[in-house]
């Protein structure tokens, strides 16, 4: 078997979370041969069109008796793979399924007479330039994972492929989307935000895909769903991660079939023709492995991935954002201290925490009588409430040096819980499994609320 060779062509970018913070990879595309002779040996899918047959003229070329000369051929057609059987003698089959022509998905087994190709991608890690500008759109940043997130928003925003951005509440996702927006072909058409979170799921369908009028009870005019309103644009897909899951699947085949139908409607399905940018706070590879999300809408979702990194691990970002928040130069006129309490704190709510920070620090200028203390006491919350904790050692008693870590998880698994649940505490303690009155005495112990109240 022997296959052509040509640019590779990368289908699936990530950022961040399952590569090295400050690098890339880039996913490929490969069929696997699972039997006959030559078990394992993969074929990429670097081109535009792959052809698969007995035939040396072929891509791939399988000698084997129950393969025809001119087998299938693979389209690719931006980011779906679309296979033709060729008037094969013994038929091309997906998963058991004869096939004429079908989009080919990861994990899927292609079978062409009696021999049988697993199409799987594999991740390769890559390194991209950094931009040499300090931001892109409302995205702000001179660290180097920001910059080389500017360089590959910049890169992709004239391709049509479904993008995913993951980061934590406040870390630039909505930013990086309207980025993306304003950057593309599509600039001058809608940017639609659906927050998959902010919506009942009893309600949910209806806001993406609109109702007839009388297609439920409360349904007393029509109404067009949000990717009806994205044709032409973008539709930004916030809190993904949120979405119901018998959901998912009719939301996976909307975006496929790029046509959907309203609730009620009886007529033909209305065709869409808009960009998808999705946002999620967790990883959804993790949550497709633990079954909380379906892995055919992951991969459809995430052609590429950007993952935004925290504000925690960029504070050299800091003084530009402050600068670029207040619209002048403002870091270099805050008194020190309010600086180093804004280098010092872990910026739970990340970016968004900040801007709502400085509105505050910012009139210190005017007024230095002010206390920074209590100016900026809801921010610094270093200290916890319930006397000075040492920071975790590996030097003296073992007791002592097991207390100082226990102490640093639960301050940052506290941080972090409190910053996806958007300060929600009852929404915190279902998700931490606590009873709510412990974790209210866990959050006064770190000094990460100041009433019972809040």
């Amino acid at each position: 078997m022997t296959t052509g060779t040509s640019a590779t062509i990368p289908a699936h970018t990530v950022l961040g979370l399952r590569a090295q913070t400050e690098r890339l990879g880039f996913q490929e595309f490969h069929l696997v041969l699972v039997n006959t002779d030559g078990v394992g040996k993969s074929f990429p899918i670097t081109d535009s069109t792959l052809k698969i047959g007995k035939a040396s003229d072929n891509d791939v070329v399988i000698d084997s008796p129950t393969v025809s000369r001119n087998h299938l051929v693979i389209q690719r057609q931006g980011d779906r793979f679309l296979v033709q059987d060729l008037q094969s003698t013994n038929g091309t089959f997906i998963d058991g399924a004869q096939i004429r022509e079908a989009y080919l998905k990861p994990g899927q087994l292609l079978e062409l007479g009696d021999v049988q190709l697993r199409f799987q991608s594999t991740l390769t890690p890559v390194r991209i330039a950094p931009s040499v500008e300090d931001r892109l759109g409302e995205l702000v940043g001179k660290s180097v994972p920001m910059r080389q997130i500017f360089a590959l928003l910049k890169r992709i925003s004239s391709t049509d492929s479904t993008l995913l951005l993951v980061g934590e509440t406040g870390s630039g996702k909505g930013a990086a989307a309207k980025a993306i927006h304003q950057l593309s072909p599509r600039r001058d058409g809608p940017l639609v935000v659906f927050d998959c979170a902010a919506v009942s799921d009893s309600l949910i369908e209806s806001e993406l895909f609109g109702h007839e009028k009388g297609a439920f009870t409360g349904a007393v005019n029509q109404r067009i769903g949000c990717l009806e309103r994205a044709h032409g644009g973008t539709l930004f897909l916030d809190e993904i991660d949120d979405l119901a899951l018998d959901l998912q699947p009719k939301l996976l085949r909307a975006i496929e079939d790029r046509e959907f139908r309203r609730l009620g409607a009886s007529s033909s399905p209305i065709a869409f023709d808009s960009r998808i940018v999705a946002a999620s706070k967790k990883d959804l590879w993790a949550e497709t492995q633990a079954g909380r999300f379906r892995e055919d809408l992951y991969f459809r979702l995430s052609v590429f991935t950007v993952s935004l990194p925290p504000l925690r691990d960029r504070k050299e970002d800091i003084a530009l954002l402050v600068d670029a928040f207040s619209g002048e130069a403002l870091w270099d006129r805050l008194p020190a201290a309010v600086r180093d309490q804004f280098m010092a704190h872990a910026w739970p709510g990340n970016v968004r925490e900040l801007r709502n920070a400085l509105e505050r620090a910012r009139h210190m200028v005017d007024i230095p009588e002010l206390s920074s203390g209590s100016l900026l006491r809801e921010f610094a919350r270093d200290a916890p409430a319930g006397g000075d904790f040492l920071p975790a050692s590996y030097g003296g008693p073992f007791k002592e040096c097991k207390e100082g870590l226990v102490r640093q998880f639960e301050r940052e698994y506290l941080t972090r819980l409190l910053a996806r649940s958007k300060g929600n505490v009852a929404k915190a303690a279902r998700e931490a499994e606590l009873d709510r009155k412990h974790l209210y005495s866990l959050l006064h112990k770190y000094g990460l609320v100041q009433s019972d109240s809040e």
